[in-house]
């Protein structure tokens, strides 16, 4: 892991991967394939892609029992732990329908309405993620959505993970389909014989799950396009190399374009980080995939001050900060820009992705600059409520034909005249 003074640093803004002309075309010859074939062309790319010929899509009661037994139950005891303390988050994050009224008799307010049906993808390939079950469903469903589909994609041997199927079944959600890639993302926003088109799509996944997204955005709503994970770790002398090593490659593992970056004010810290990441890649069993990510994408900043440090952060925007310092909580009114904050040598990466409740599908590639984690609002809608009263319209009519007007538009202000009679 390099580290890098601040004359030598280069541009901190990661570019969003748009994928080659070749994937996007792809991409859309999928997408319309679905739309025209529905579960001929999902079977048909599922076992060019996945390497699996299926009967059937929809996972089964039988298979969610499989799972459930084959499980050993202190993990099923965790995940249960894990999903409550999600819920109790996510509880805290909902918003009521308001109403106001003035004296004059005018009603203004905001209606907040559920989705009618949310689609869920949750990645297969080199890992399963029934975090991601929990941190894409429970809000969902916290929201009050009537109807969650979720779509990962199966293994060779037409199977899902245990650990999916068991956090499906905790949180009661059986609408879930064996398919991946951007023929899930097709279904899920068009609909097959099979499975029902959604309202919103959420999850992460590859390249060309992100590309079907983006191609489907507008018939349907999307989360976010998610790029790789991030992790920048601000800390001063009080860290520990050893600690804070460990939280870099906790990204680093994840994908070979994940960036894990340290930003600090210590020399001997910065060597010591230097040594320590090297010492644990070693025995690290992703120990390819780690190294790629820090060899391409890892980084250590120097920074002459703990201002210039948290000006670095704000310029990055991680997906993840963790702040290690003597007294982490006085920096955090400074920190404008990041997907999660993590404060203290206690509050490892690792705790947000799994148990302590907040969502951990966050902004990447910084975009923490302007959006925010997956939440309650995200599920929901909200419309403006206006009932005018006759006196406040008697009132008001001028002003608002005249102002209709300005723009041009007569047949708005006439629309308003037209009710004078009324009162006259």
């Amino acid at each position: 892991m390099k580290i890098i003074q601040k004359s030598d640093r280069p541009s901190l803004r990661r570019s969003v991967d748009q994928g080659t002309e070749e994937q996007r075309k792809a991409v859309q010859s999928i997408i319309e394939d679905v739309k025209q074939q529905g579960d001929e062309a999902v079977f048909r790319y599922t076992e060019r892609f996945d390497d699996v010929s299926l009967s059937s899509l929809r996972v089964t009661k039988e298979e969610f029992d499989a799972a459930y037994d084959r499980m050993e139950g202190e993990f099923v005891t965790i995940l249960e732990e894990a999903s409550a303390n999600i819920r109790s988050f996510h509880e805290k994050q909902l918003s009521t329908s308001w109403f106001d009224t003035s004296p004059d008799g005018t009603i203004l307010g905001q209606k907040i309405t559920p989705l009618d049906a949310v689609g869920v993808y949750v990645p297969g390939g080199t890992a399963a993620y029934p975090s991601s079950v929990f941190m894409n469903i429970i809000p969902a469903q916290v929201a009050g959505v009537d109807r969650i589909v979720m779509a990962t994609p199966p293994g060779k041997d037409g199977s899902v993970p245990d650990g999916v199927l068991v956090a499906a079944r905790i949180l009661g959600v059986s609408d879930v389909y064996k398919i991946g890639g951007a023929q899930a993302v097709a279904a899920l926003a068009y609909g097959t014989e099979s499975i029902q088109p959604v309202d919103k799509i959420t999850g992460p996944g590859n390249v060309f799950v992100a590309l079907a997204k983006r191609e489907v955005f507008g018939d349907v709503d999307i989360d976010m396009i998610a790029g790789p994970s991030e992790i920048a770790v601000l800390a001063d002398e009080t860290a520990r190399a050893k600690e804070v090593a460990g939280d870099l490659l906790s990204q680093a593992e994840h994908d070979a374009r994940s960036s894990s970056v340290l930003i600090t004010t210590s020399e001997q810290l910065a060597k010591q980080v230097q040594e320590e990441v090297e010492v644990q890649l070693q025995t690290l069993p992703r120990e390819d995939i780690a190294r790629k990510s820090v060899e391409d994408y890892g980084m250590i900043l120097m920074c002459d001050t703990w201002e210039e440090a948290l000006d670095t952060v704000n310029e990055i925007a991680p997906e993840h900060l963790e702040v290690i310092s003597e007294d982490p909580f006085q920096s955090l009114a400074k920190i404008k820009h990041a997907g999660a904050i993590f404060l203290g040598p206690y509050s490892s990466e690792p705790v947000g992705d799994y148990f302590a409740g907040p969502n951990h599908v966050l902004p990447t590639n910084g975009t923490a600059r302007f959006s925010s984690p997956l939440n309650v609002d995200d599920f929901v809608k909200k419309s403006s409520v206006i009932s005018y009263s006759q006196q406040a319209l008697k009132e008001h009519s001028d002003k608002i034909a005249r102002f209709a007007r300005l723009e041009g538009l007569e047949g708005h202000a006439r629309a308003i005249e037209s009710r004078k009679e009324r009162w006259t």
